[in-house]
């Protein structure tokens, strides 16, 4: 999405970049692993295909995503010295507009995918990070997750922010939740962004 192509996202645990070329090999390394395709629900792509998928991702105005990155504990400074830097990355998040007959929803998508991550309460931390920028930066009104059934952890994740189940596929073995970004929501997301997130300009290499 242009829209987000200079935007950095500086939350307490991570920071949100934009996807870059720089990040892909990572990233297609990643997908390799059945664990993640079968979670995501994803299929194996060359580094060609890779690559152009990045390119879509940067200028396609119906998606939006950012590569996660983790901030490092003893490093006092706002940013990583290098947010091109493979080693901190940890996963990425994003949403389509997908919705033809509700252009404000957004489908929401989170993965972790350095399994050393888990449990730490960052997938929580990158929700509602990207929830504000959705809300008030794109207008989302809605959203929805499509999880695997077996994703027990993510389930109760979203579970938190008071999605709701509102389908159920055999075919496919995910289970679709849905939130409206009530007032309220909208109301509890901000403070929490307002406090403990900052926003920084991407500079491209």
């Amino acid at each position: 999405m242009r829209a987000n192509k200079n935007l950095v996202i500086i939350g307490k645990q991570v920071v949100l970049v934009p996807y870059e070329k720089e990040h892909v090999p990572k990233y297609h390394e990643w997908m390799k692993s059945p664990f993640l395709q079968e979670m995501t629900g994803s299929e194996p792509l060359t580094i060609d295909e890779e690559y152009e998928m990045q390119q879509s991702w940067r200028n396609d105005d119906d998606k939006c995503t950012f590569i996660i990155l983790a901030k490092d504990p003893a490093d006092g400074s706002l940013l990583p010295c290098n947010l091109y830097n493979t080693e901190t990355m940890i996963g990425d998040v994003n949403f389509y507009l997908n919705n033809h007959d509700n252009p404000h929803e957004a489908e929401l998508e989170v993965m972790i995918a350095e399994q050393t991550y888990s449990g730490r309460g960052i997938a929580t931390e990158v929700i509602k990070l990207m929830m504000y920028y959705a809300v008030n930066d794109i207008g989302v009104t809605d959203f929805v997750v499509r999880i695997k059934e077996t994703n027990d952890v993510s389930i109760h994740v979203f579970g938190k922010f008071g999605f709701v189940e509102t389908e159920r596929s055999k075919v496919f073995k995910e289970v679709t939740l849905r939130r409206q970004a009530s007032d309220d929501l909208k109301a509890e997301i901000c403070a929490w962004a307002e406090q403990h997130s900052k926003r920084a300009e991407f500079k491209q290499a």
